[in-house]
């Protein structure tokens, strides 16, 4: 189990008084808050800011705003007015517990009781507010301590630490090559339906093959498999591979 951090939770104005804020004592909405902000930054280097947020979990800007103000209340998150938003040591320990949570509860279901990869992500959403920590670790023991999802993302360790695989967007592979996929984002169920339809999955190795020149589509084949598959951007931009 991760342990309960201490947060500074100011009640009144100039007064503070020291509490005990574990993940399962802040909302389900400012875990979310919290997932979000970890997600944006989990794979990109570019700064956190409100509209990514905002757009991210599908919210007014106003109202990511007002969720902020309370995370950074709570000493959860550091943010300048118009700047990046930054998780603080406390608030990057409850995102990692509720990344855990959500992960291995889509691998759970993946390998346990047979869903589909594009069925998972929204049943882990609705249940990791309802889970403890300890049923987490017995989960984690049930699976064998997997090291990442069904997606490729990385499970988080029961002490916190996140292994990120060496690996560069499918766009950004310079053609002729040879890669492994490794992650492909969740984010669009339809376009994780194609994938697994065309066997462009996680572990697949691909041939990234020369495309038509000013195209901005990626071709590759997938190992195995008969004829080439045209990426769109989007489409490109959804998988993580690394070079073999």
């Amino acid at each position: 189990m991760l342990p309960v951090s201490l947060s500074r939770c100011r009640g009144a104005r100039g007064a503070g008084t020291l509490v005990r804020v574990g993940v399962d004592d802040i909302s389900p909405s400012m875990q979310n808050y919290l997932k979000v902000i970890w997600g944006l930054q989990e794979w990109s280097d570019a700064p956190v800011s409100n509209s990514a947020i905002a757009e991210a979990a599908g919210v007014r800007l106003s109202t990511v705003s007002d969720a902020l103000r309370k995370l950074s209340d709570l000493e959860l998150i550091g943010h300048v007015r118009y700047g990046a938003v930054t998780l603080t040591d406390d608030g990057r320990e409850h995102a990692v517990s509720m990344i855990r949570r959500h992960r291995l509860l889509e691998t759970f279901l993946v390998q346990m009781l047979g869903y589909e990869w594009d069925e998972v992500h929204d049943e882990a959403d609705r249940l990791e507010h309802a889970v403890s920590d300890e049923l987490i670790d017995r989960v984690d023991r049930v699976l064998g301590f997997p090291t990442r999802d069904p997606h490729g993302d990385p499970i988080p360790s029961a002490d916190g630490r996140v292994h990120r695989p060496d690996a560069i967007v499918l766009a950004e592979a310079s053609a002729p090559c040879r890669v492994r996929v490794e992650r492909i984002s969740d984010a669009d169920n339809e376009m994780l339906q194609y994938f697994a339809s065309r066997g462009l999955v996680v572990d697949a190795e691909l041939d990234v093959l020369p495309g038509e020149p000013y195209s901005e589509t990626v071709t590759v084949r997938v190992a195995g498999s008969e004829g080439p598959v045209s990426l769109g951007p989007a489409a490109a931009a959804s998988v993580w591979a690394s070079l073999l």
